[in-house]
Order: C-alpha cells, then sequence, then structure tokens
C-alpha cells in the first residue's frame, strides 16, 4: 500500500490529551499524563526518554495495541479507538532483539507466512518477499532456517517483515539493539532508503543512542513521567544546553597569554588548555564566548598580537547532554517509580 501522494494528507500522528492510567496496586499508575504531539507526513521522528518514561505506552496506543484511558490518538486521520483495523493496513512496528518466528522456517518461508497474516494474495506475497530478501541484503540466506541466523540477520529480516504491508508508517522500537555497528548501520541504511523511495513515509524511533538519533530524526521528543519535556529539531534542542559559544583555538604563540583575550569584549572566559605546549609552538586556549559573533574581535585581536592561528573548533553539545539536563540522570541511571494518580499535577 503506497501513501496517497496525491492530496492532502492530515497528520501521520496527532495526539491530544492522551492519558493512560494502570489500574494497579496499591494504587493506579500514570503511565501518560496527558501527552499532546503532532507529527508530520513525510517525518523522521524520534522519541526519547528512558525505562519508564512512557515511551513504550504510547507507542502501544499508537499502534492500536492498547486503548487509551483519556484524550484522542490518530495515525493518518484514523482513531486508535474505533478504527484500528484501518490503521493495521497502513503500519507496521520492528522492534530491536525480537525473536518472532518459527527456527524451523526459512527466511523465505517465514516471510511469506506473515504476508497471509497481512492479507496478501498469494503471488504477490511471494514477489514481496524476494523483492525484500534482496533490498535487505540477504539473497544468500534466503533458503536458510531462520534458526541459524545470527542476530545482525534475524534484525535484517524483521526489517524486511516490517515492510511486507507497505507501510505508511513505520514505529521503529530500538531497532538496532545488540547489533554490532556494520549491521546497526546497514539497519539505518535501510530506513532511510525505504523512506526516501516514497513522498509522505513516516518513521517513528525510539533509541537508547543519542547518535542515532542525532543522526536520523528530523525533530525529537524527549519524554518523562509520562510528559513530554521538550519538542525539536536536534539543534534546537542542543541550543537549550548551550548558552554561550565555547571554541578551542590553537595558536602558534601567544603574547600575554590567554588573560590577553580574557579582556577582549565578549568573550566570558579564556583558558590555557592542558594539553597546550609552548615549546612546540602550539598554544591552546578554551574559549567561553557570548556569541558566536564575538570570535571577530578575538581574531582581530590575535592578528595585532602577531600569533598566527593553527586551528579553530567550536564545542557542540550533544543531545546527551539535552537529555541529562532535562531528565536530571542519564539512560544507565535508575528511574523514578511512574506518578501515583492525584500527584502528576
Amino acid at each position: 500500500m503506497s501513501v496517497d501522494t496525491g492530496s492532502a494528507l492530515p497528520p501521520a500522528i496527532s495526539v491530544a490529551g492522551l492519558r493512560r492510567v494502570y489500574e494497579t496496586k496499591p494504587q493506579p499508575v500514570v503511565a501518560l499524563a496527558g501527552v499532546d504531539l503532532e507529527v508530520r507526513p513525510g517525518e523522521f521522528f524520534g522519541l526519547l526518554g528512558p525505562n519508564g518514561a512512557g515511551k513504550t505506552t504510547l507507542i502501544k496506543i499508537l499502534t492500536t495495541l492498547l486503548l487509551p484511558t483519556s484524550g484522542e490518538a490518530r495515525i493518518f486521520g484514523f482513531d486508535v479507538s474505533t478504527e484500528s483495523n484501518r490503521i493495521r493496513r497502513i503500519m507496521n512496528m520492528v522492534a530491536g532483539g525480537e525473536q518472532s518466528g518459527y527456527g524451523i522456517l526459512t527466511v523465505r518461508e517465514q516471510l511469506w507466512m506473515f504476508t497471509q497474516f497481512y492479507g496478501l494474495e498469494a503471488r504477490e506475497g511471494w514477489r514481496r518477499v524476494d523483492e525484500l530478501i534482496e533490498a535487505v541484503g540477504m539473497g544468500d540466506q534466503r533458503l536458510q532456517r531462520v534458526s541459524t541466523l545470527s542476530t545482525g540477520q534475524r534484525q535484517k529480516m524483521n526489517m524486511a517483515r516490517g515492510l511486507l504491508n507497505d507501510p505508511w508508517i513505520l514505529f521503529l522500537d530500538e531497532p538496532t539493539l545488540g547489533l554490532d555497528v556494520a549491521a546497526a548501520r546497514g539497519i539505518r541504511d535501510l530506513v532511510l532508503a525505504w523512506k526516501a523511495a516514497v513522498p509522505g513515509r513516516t518513521v517513528l524511533l525510539t533509541t537508547h543512542y543519542m547518535a542515532e538519533a542525532d543522526e536520523l530524526c528530523e525533530r525529537i521528543a524527549i519524554v518523562d513521567h509520562g510528559r513530554i519535556l521538550a519538542i525539536g529539531t536536534p539543534d534546537e534542542l542542543k541550543k537549550r544546553v548551550q548558552r554561550e559559544s565555547i571554541f578551542r583555538l590553537e595558536v602558534d604563540h601567544l603574547d600575554g597569554g590567554a588573560p590577553s583575550l580574557a579582556r577582549l569584549p565578549g568573550v566570558v572566559s579564556a583558558s590555557l588548555a592542558a594539553d597546550s605546549d609552548p615549546e612546540q609552538q602550539r598554544v591552546a586556549v578554551n574559549l567561553v564566548l557570548t556569541e558566536d559573533a564575538a570570535l571577530g574581535a578575538v581574531v582581530s585581536a590575535l592578528g595585532g598580537l602577531g600569533s598566527q592561528i593553527l586551528a579553530l573548533r567550536k564545542s557542540e553539545p550533544t543531545l546527551e547532554d539535552v537529555f541529562v539536563e532535562l531528565v536530571g540522570r542519564g539512560f544507565s541511571e535508575e528511574t523514578e517509580p511512574p506518578v501515583p494518580v492525584g500527584a502528576e499535577a
């Protein structure tokens, strides 16, 4: 099924006031506390958050596996509560580390079995299977039993399974979990190629790999305790945690040392880097400026001192820096317990 790009499409994902409360003892727990979210058709969107943040609950609702307690969620205009069958025809999901399938079947047989679950006619099903086996680079394993596949090969097969019904939107839940560098790169390249092939194809990714989210996602939402803390492009999110401009400057010599730069307008601080080596005619200075434009005064001053610039590099914050500032902890740290009902305000 291909995305209809001939007419204006509704949002790929539209969520308003979404709440999910689990009726647990001794008291109910709020997994989602009023989430609002919109993802555009054709967007590669990331969802980041620690374990227990509400990501899995949100994805289960969006993929029609779980009903919301209140609020509204739509996929390309279809309501998750009342139009689940329509949504299932235009979406698919692949999770990292999943062991779906039967070990005694070959890769080709396994994928064909899923075409029947998705309602494809037999001949079309075999065509799609062979097409996707080649697309994911498993031609040599097409007749190999699933039980003998490596972790990376199994995930390639799972990716092929996720594309069998030609979805409009693909949900990826940590798709490169446990894969080596080469296998993870292969999965990312495959997803990007699939998305680029047809305008309007949409991807929602959850991952604990910050570099992966930075590379792939056009926008990212950071979630914790059932709420969205921030949404923006990777660059927009990074700017939240770096209010000054930070540079590393290397020159052949610096008369007057770092203090000669610290007094300049727009310079917050200037300090010699630990690896400076004046004997080798290489002085490294860490500069903190109020804004990038203040660098002009520094360059002019260096010219007046007769210093030659050997290297200049701007230091950028990472998505992990953003995550830690917003959430207050990293992925590897213990999360706080879910929010009890009545305590989420």
